[in-house]
């Protein structure tokens, strides 16, 4: 069986080989010949790509940390396993409603006195305006929307949708939308339109990003797609599915977690000593991320029903642990940034090492914790701006209100986030230094073996008859 190939030797670029014997005039490459019964200092060594191969007894030992642990995975995986989502009924409320696919078929302009739009009850989030909105729906012109039901039992059913002048969400004639439906109401009240059906620019947007990402990383670009694939298909099929039969929130995350790491970093790296380190030196952060995620929560007395989404969550499954499922938000949210710092860190590691052989683990933790020092500042600033862009509306809520800084940490809301933020950076922080430090100390202890020499064996000739010394 051939090597395998990772996702570092399908790169387009590659880093410096070291010089080999010249090649003969036949064609026949200086590689070394063992001739009988003498050696010397003088080797060398092909490598195909960044990684140079590690010795058997390093194999071993890293196969001895690692396969239990994913043995471990996928024996938490067939246990948690849940049969899927289990039933309820539907409360009507959010997102709990039932839902059809239909299309604005014709759009005319009415006055809004003749609708009496000041009297018509909202039919979705945020439809109905307020205050000087309010005011203006009462003189101005309202948009009556007629609306064909285009999935369901209904289809082909129509009804009549009042959008006011001031609504956030406008309608436009050939629009698709989507379409609420409480069986429980009177007919000319049962559907509502609710929001838009962005389905077509979504898919096009992700085909952009596909098409991008194969184009520019080739074939390790296309397992980064089979692994973000396999990634959700983890989080949709097992995660949420087992939290909602009634499983630790922690353990279903973890176990989750971990399945999504093993096979996304091997997918699309390879089955390498190089993997295997950036694969124990996530393990390990996750591990603290973990841990200081269930001091903070339980000390800071974090529920995790902040919203209107948790509260309903808690009120159709009220068996939910909150706060272990903001803890496995906070792994899971984790879960890819530190997949990025330590197989940078573990690559930087393993190229030093093939640029200076002869450079011990001291030497090669200092020049590559140097390089993740850059990283460190650069990925704590863009997770600490991603929480904050996120919550950019809570954030106006609070200035809005004058409230100190002070009020708005303290307040549950912001607190959950700046927990999330901390938390997860300090995990990110650690996995530097603990990466590295794997890293060199594995490439250092390597020590490739010489090929074997058969006992008693004649001097091998070269392409011409000519004995090559080793």
């Amino acid at each position: 069986m051939g090597p395998l190939i990772s996702c570092d030797d399908l790169l387009v670029t590659s880093s410096p080989q070291p010089p080999t014997e010249p090649t003969e005039p036949n064609g026949h490459s200086g590689h070394a010949h063992a001739g009988h019964g003498h050696s010397s200092g003088h080797s060398h060594s092909h490598s195909h790509g960044p990684a140079a191969p590690v010795s058997k007894h390093l194999r071993k030992v890293i196969a001895a940390v690692l396969i239990p642990f994913a043995v471990a995975v996928f024996v938490g995986l067939a246990v948690l396993w849940p049969g899927g989502t289990p039933d309820h009924e539907r409360t009507g409320v959010g997102f709990d409603r039932q839902t059809q696919q239909a299309k604005v078929v014709s759009l005319e302009l009415v006055d809004c006195k003749s609708v009496n739009a000041a009297q018509v009850p909202p039919t979705g989030e945020g439809s109905a305006p307020t205050g000087g909105g309010a005011r203006a729906a009462q003189t101005g012109d309202c948009k009556k929307a007629t609306v064909e039901i285009g999935s369901g039992p209904d289809k082909g059913r129509t009804f009549v949708e009042i959008v006011q002048p001031g609504a956030p969400r406008q309608l436009a004639d050939g629009q698709k939308v989507v379409v609420a439906y409480a069986p429980d109401a009177p007919r000319d009240l049962q559907y509502s339109v609710i929001d838009v059906n962005r389905k077509l620019p979504l898919a096009v947007l992700a085909g952009i990003f596909a098409l991008s990402v194969v184009l520019v990383g080739r074939m390790r670009g296309l397992f980064a797609l089979i692994a973000l694939v396999v990634s959700f298909g983890v989080l949709t099929l097992f995660i949420l599915p087992a939290i909602l039969q009634g499983s630790n929130p922690l353990v279903v995350a973890v176990v989750g977690a971990s399945a999504i790491m093993l096979i996304a970093l091997y997918m699309c790296h390879g089955l390498t000593a190089r993997t295997s380190v950036a694969v124990l030196g996530t393990l390990v952060s996750l591990l603290l991320i973990g841990l200081l995620g269930s001091v903070f929560i339980d000390w800071a007395f974090l529920s995790g029903n902040t919203d209107d989404n948790t509260g309903l969550i808690h009120g159709l499954y009220p068996d939910i642990d909150m706060s272990g499922l903001l803890l496995a938000g906070i792994i899971i949210g984790s879960l890819g940034v530190l997949d990025d710092v330590t197989v940078t860190q573990t690559s930087a590691v393993w190229e030093l090492h093939q640029a200076d052989p002869s450079q011990g683990p001291r030497a090669l933790y200092r020049a590559a914790i140097r390089i993740g020092r850059d990283h460190i500042a650069s990925v704590v600033n863009t997770l600490v701006l991603a929480y904050a862009g996120a919550a950019l509306p809570l954030l106006l809520l609070f200035s809005i209100a004058n409230s100190s800084m002070g009020s708005v940490a303290n307040s549950e809301l912001v607190a959950v986030e700046i927990v999330r933020t901390l938390v997860g950076s300090i995990g990110l922080v650690a996995s530097v230094p603990v990466t590295t430090a794997l890293a060199a100390l594995v490439v250092s202890a390597d020590r490739p073996e010489s090929p074997a020499v058969a006992p008693g064996s004649g001097p091998v000739r070269g392409g011409r008859g000519r004995r090559r010394k080793r």
